[in-house]
């Protein structure tokens, strides 16, 4: 039986195959990446594929097609059922599987959905993902021959593996999870059943609908129902998840967000204990206290580009035993496997806290302050959008400014830094300022304009940007 496919070209994405269910995305899509990744898996001279899905209503449907695309391509499928992405990733690994896909949506709007996608045990992203298209469309895969499935049931041992790494200290903590109807909800309450300490769970049924709140951690509005539980239980911390919990959100004992970086910032004072003089690998859009925490504190400092897949990439290349995103993607390779969990970061989390002295709020009022804009984004053409990144990196280079190119243009002033990049997932550019002042924001700001102008776009609107950090 002769096999081609297309796919909507907008749901190849960068890091991974996402679209609307019923209108950019469909059972046949999964089905053909099932196919055609199964083909690629074959010829990397693999054999075994693991498969997981999240929470969505589209989700089993899709995971059904997915599977029967690799069937046909004479693999051994293993089906480790609904859960969060990094039980599938867990599973990749202590399965020895030579590919690995995940159905989710992960934080986007219950209407979508998507794969995660690895071969080998590395992310399969960009370039790969355009010819994973291009094989489709050429129905460029392996001649069909029976394959076989199998369900294994690995939650347990996951959670086993999770707690390993809690030694704690004295305090026993209490400690409030907002699930957010994500699908990490029954392994979560695995988890915390085998922790020290008072757990509360908010809203631990997983629901694809979302009904309570998005579920996406770094939307302050999100963690409103997290903060209130955690001053009502007067607990120690509160931890969310966002939809498919690889990525973590994390809120003090008096209900202070502890943002991304800040986050890794009382990561990586714990991890270099032991790795003095480590590579701690954070993204463009991170704060300047961050590298300069990272610094003090004896490691050595990277700034690296946005995405979970190139994060992933760049701590194998350097060796480097924690890497962190402002959107709450944590990736620890020092005892874990280098994958993003928010699982995983929340049991770490709380070992750190159970050892301390004084409260998470301490150290999180003790960091320098500044005064930031959060992640704001543009519309822009998705075509146009990298050719004004060329263009601002041009006047910049003219001027003889300090700035990085790593992801977008970074540009260090005496007021603080500003960010320019095109989003590799929208159509749109994303700009972030910090500067030591408000009036120091104001002029980044400001120099964040000009550039906008210079190149004939609509001037932006910072009104109200801004927020201590």
């Amino acid at each position: 039986m002769s096999f081609t496919h297309r796919f909507e070209s907008t749901s190849l994405r960068e890091y991974d195959i996402r679209g609307i269910v019923g209108k950019t995305l469909s059972t046949d899509d999964a089905f053909a990446i099932g196919r055609t990744f199964g083909s690629l898996v074959r010829r990397n001279g693999g054999k075994t594929l693991v498969v997981g899905y999240d929470g969505r209503l589209s989700s089993p449907s899709l995971e059904k097609a997915l599977v029967q695309g690799a069937v046909a391509c004479g693999l051994n499928v293993v089906r480790v059922g609904r859960g969060p992405t990094p039980l599938l990733y867990y599973g990749s690994v202590s399965l020895k599987a030579d590919g690995a896909v995940m159905v989710t949506g992960s934080h986007n709007p219950p209407d979508h959905n998507g794969f995660k996608i690895t071969l080998a045990g590395k992310p399969f992203f960009g370039a790969q993902i355009r010819e994973l298209g291009d094989l489709a469309a050429r129905g460029d895969v392996v001649p069909e021959e029976k394959g076989t499935v199998r369900d294994v049931d690995i939650r347990e041992e996951y959670v086993e593996r999770l707690v390993k790494d809690y030694v704690g200290g004295q305090r026993k903590l209490k400690v409030v999870w907002d699930n957010g109807n994500s699908s990490a909800g029954e392994v979560l309450e695995m988890l915390v059943k085998k922790l020290p300490g008072e757990h509360i769970v908010l809203n631990a049924k997983i629901d694809g609908t979302f009904p309570v709140h998005h579920p996406d951690p770094t939307v302050a509005k999100n963690l409103e129902q997290l903060i209130a539980s955690v001053r009502e239980h007067k607990a120690d911390l509160g931890i969310a998840f966002d939809g498919d919990a690889d990525r973590i959100g994390v809120v003090d004992n008096t209900g202070g967000i502890l943002w991304g970086d800040q986050l890794l910032i009382l990561l990586a004072r714990d991890v270099l204990k032991s790795h003095s003089g480590a590579t701690i690998i954070a993204d463009a859009k991170a704060s300047q206290v961050l590298f300069d925490e990272v610094a003090e504190a004896g490691g050595k400092p990277l700034m690296w580009r946005t995405g979970h897949s190139l994060i992933k990439s760049k701590m194998a290349e350097t060796g480097s035993p924690l890497a962190g995103e402002m959107s709450g993607h944590i990736f620890f390779a020092d005892k874990w496997y280098g994958f993003d969990d928010a699982l995983y970061a929340g049991v770490r989390v709380l070992d750190i806290v159970a050892r301390m002295d004084a409260p998470l709020s301490a150290f999180r009022e003790a960091l320098p302050k500044t005064v930031s804009t959060p992640e704001l984004r543009f519309e822009c053409d998705d075509h146009r959008k990298f050719k004004v990144i060329e263009e601002v990196a041009a006047r910049l280079r003219k001027e003889g400014a300090d700035v990085s190119e790593i992801d977008g243009v970074r540009v260090n002033t005496p007021d603080g830094w500003w960010l320019l990049r095109a989003s590799n997932t929208q159509a749109v550019l994303v700009a972030r300022a910090e500067g030591r002042t408000e009036a120091c924001l104001e002029r980044l700001k400001e120099a964040l304009v000009q550039q906008f102008e210079l190149s004939g776009l609509p001037r932006p609107d910072f009104s109200g940007a801004s927020s201590g950090h």
